[in-house]
């Protein structure tokens, strides 16, 4: 199947030129009508856009539709495999905690997770939350979080049935199945108990959607009545509310992206003020674990003292902001959670590109590790609802292998296979093949590459490819199992993840080295990535597709604008690319907290040039751009819709070329798509039926 060049298009967007002058420097933005004066109260009530932005948007998602009308077959058919893979009636395995154990399941042919518990040694289930029953009537619905109390009689619980994460907060009574009157609006879905459950902590978002204040609920009073317990001054910080897991404290954790802050909420005196741990320092950040021994004693992941990678150092509840170093820094080892049991300092820690758990005795020091033998795996740590146990569980998965969840014994070392994902169709890891594999960047540094293609497909420039990437906030994109790729690869697709600068695959200076002035070495990866998948043979250079999100999908923006030779099409979902006026405005949600991240354009003329001369929305110029699809959530309080909608407009206008460009916008969901387990099926299958209408893949193998 190929595309057709003649498909038509919706017609060219109204222009109306704004323009402002900046550091000296006239910004003139011709579409900048596209962002809705009262966009506030879209997220909210999305029937509430302008009409004209509204007609704007349909016109766009018809012609989208038009152009893959071709593809509903292909979609159908994507869908059903899809769905083939996913188990009707999974479950988790069930967490214990006290006298009984909790977990979620779905029903046949159900969207959302059931929350349920069962007695500890087993018996009958209670339904706690059944998801597909709450979702009646919305046409988005969503879980925020949920924490049962210690007594186990109530339940707090939030959701958001908008998809622009306003979370209401509620409470359920788990012996009637009933929810209490109390409705506490505007939270970030953050909800944590005191230890008598009569009451509970929660982050409240402010009018420009910034969880900037923690406040306290008493369970039967008025919410308006409800107690603030923290305000943070500086909205470029986010505000979120934990636990620790001897359930001594919660934990305020206030942070933006290069510094950290976290005081402590005693659970059993909710009245009590917060405890500072250490006051912030820019450029240190911090988490922290309590374990009650010795007074009470915190265990804190941290850089700081130049612990690039981190370290984990120990101090005493009286004086918290004492540290001693207990676990070293180690270059190149980089230390991504700690949490205390009773007796174990639990790790997980990533070294040359892999992850692994590593136990340490608080009673001698000794240490052992986790680890797996693949090239390339995932590995998460889970260490459940208890303090006072000697078991962990951790789950496990490649490109090949299924996730498999595992309960280990920290002090016999045994391993017990509790879950091996199922795939209901079938699927025979040896008929796959995973591999890691080093693209040399501009300046030399070594890009992994990891590689899933089936076993039968010779690497030898015929087959097409999709090339993932995101390279932002630290985050690492794991060589983790997924069936939905699958399609893909059995349709002789190489999937290949560029795991660039702006991640941490390689330890923290990855990270360091793709942000702010340096963000350009993310795409400069990116495109290094593309090439040496192409140059040495392993692909067909004229069929390469690239596909990333958010973040990501500024860097699919960026990739288009410096180097669209090298695809044949890109998929760009909510993709962060008009990064230059987004980060100029601070009424934004996130843009605040996200100058460590960027730059600070308003007050820092270098940073006003570093992005203005990288975010794709300002440089978009007359060339010929590859097949775009880009993907929006008009509720999207992450990447606002009009990001996409601008862009999209721009480079309609821009294109010498005669690759289609389409712009398809959710008008009901915000940042993570559908919100049903099956519905957001149909939204894999449209972006990768586009890259298998750009590439003209063949029929599954």
């Amino acid at each position: 199947m190929t595309h057709d060049d003649t498909t038509p298009q919706a017609g060219a967007p109204a222009r109306s030129p704004a323009e402002r002058i900046v550091h000296g420097v006239t910004l003139v933005d011709e579409f900048a009508w596209l962002r809705a004066e009262n966009w506030r109260e879209v997220m909210r009530e999305p029937s509430r856009l302008p009409a004209e932005i509204a007609a704007y948007l349909n016109a766009e998602n018809a012609a989208a539709e038009a152009f893959l009308a071709p593809t509903a077959a292909l979609r159908a058919e994507l869908f059903a495999e899809m769905r083939g893979r996913i188990k009707e009636d999974d479950s988790s395995v069930p967490a214990p905690d006290g006298p009984f154990a909790y977990a979620t399941r779905y029903r046949d042919g159900g969207q959302h997770p059931i929350l349920y518990r069962t007695p500890r040694e087993g018996g009958p289930e209670t339904v706690l939350l059944d998801g597909d029953a709450m979702a009646e009537g919305h046409g988005y619905f969503q879980f925020g979080g949920w924490r049962h109390s210690d007594d186990h009689r109530r339940l707090a619980y939030a959701t958001d049935t908008a998809g622009s994460e306003y979370y209401i907060a509620r409470i359920r009574d788990t012996e009637t199945g009933k929810d209490l009157p109390d409705l506490v609006e505007n939270t970030s879905g953050q909800l944590v108990f005191s230890a008598a459950g009569d009451g509970f902590w929660y982050t409240r978002v402010d009018e420009n959607h910034r969880p900037l204040s923690v406040h306290y609920h008493v369970i039967g009073t008025d919410p308006a009545e409800d107690r603030l317990v923290y305000a943070e001054p500086d909205s470029g910080f986010f505000v979120g509310i934990g636990e620790t897991l001897s359930r001594a404290f919660a934990v305020i954790q206030v942070h933006d992206h290069d510094t950290a802050e976290a005081l402590l909420l005693d659970r059993h005196d909710p009245e009590a003020a917060p405890r500072l741990v250490r006051r912030r320092e820019a450029g240190v950040r911090y988490s922290v674990d309590h374990h009650p021994a010795d007074g009470g004693t915190l265990f804190i992941l941290t850089n700081v003292d130049g612990a690039e990678d981190f370290k984990i150092v120990r101090a005493s509840l009286a004086e918290p902001a004492a540290w001693t170093d207990l676990v070293p820094h180690k270059q190149g080892r980089l230390i991504l959670s700690a949490e205390a049991l009773e007796g174990w300092l639990v790790r997980l820690e990533r070294e040359e590109g892999l992850p692994r758990i590593v136990c340490r005795s608080l009673d001698d020091g000794a240490e052992h590790a986790i680890a797996f033998a693949e090239e390339a795996y995932s590995l998460g740590l889970d260490t459940g609802y208890e303090f006072a146990t000697t078991t962990i569980r951790f789950v496990y998965s490649s490109m090949t292998t299924p996730s498999e969840v595992y309960d280990y014994d920290v002090t016999s070392r045994a391993r017990r296979l509790l879950k091996r994902q199922e795939v209901p169709s079938g699927h025979d890891p040896a008929s796959y093949v995973t591999r890691r594999i080093f693209a040399a960047a501009p300046d030399g540094e070594s890009v992994p590459i990891s590689l899933l293609y089936r076993a039968d497909i010779k690497l030898d420039g015929t087959a097409p490819c999709l090339v993932y990437g995101y390279g932002a906030y630290g985050h690492a994109i794991p060589a983790a199992f997924s069936t939905g790729r699958l399609s893909l690869v059995d349709r002789g697709m190489v999937y290949a993840i560029a795991h660039i600068r702006g991640g941490t695959e390689k330890g923290w200076r990855w990270y360091t080295d793709g942000k702010l002035a340096k963000k350009p070495n993310t795409f400069g990866d990116f495109i290094a990535a593309t090439r040496h998948l192409a140059a040495a043979g392993l692909v067909d250079a004229r069929r390469i597709v690239a596909h990333g999100g958010s973040a990501g999908g500024m860097l699919m923006g960026a990739i288009a604008n410096r180097a669209p030779e090298l695809y044949a099409g890109i998929i760009a979902e909510v993709p962060f690319v008009d990064v230059l006026n987004t980060m100029l405005d601070d009424t934004l949600p996130l843009t605040p907290p996200e100058w460590p991240e960027w730059g600070n354009p308003i007050t820092d003329p270098e940073a006003f040039a570093a992005i203005r001369a990288y975010s794709p929305y300002d440089n978009v110029v007359p060339q010929a751009y590859p097949a775009i699809l880009a993907i929006a959530g008009l509720t999207d309080p992450r990447v606002t819709y009009w990001e996409p909608a601008k862009w999209v407009a721009r480079l309609k206008a821009a294109t010498t070329g005669t690759a289609p460009i389409l712009l398809k916008t959710n008008m009901g969901a915000g940042h993570g798509g559908a919100s049903g387990r099956f519905d957001r099926l149909h939204e894999v299958a449209l972006a990768y039926a586009f890259a298998l209408l750009i590439t003209g893949a063949a029929k599954p193998a």
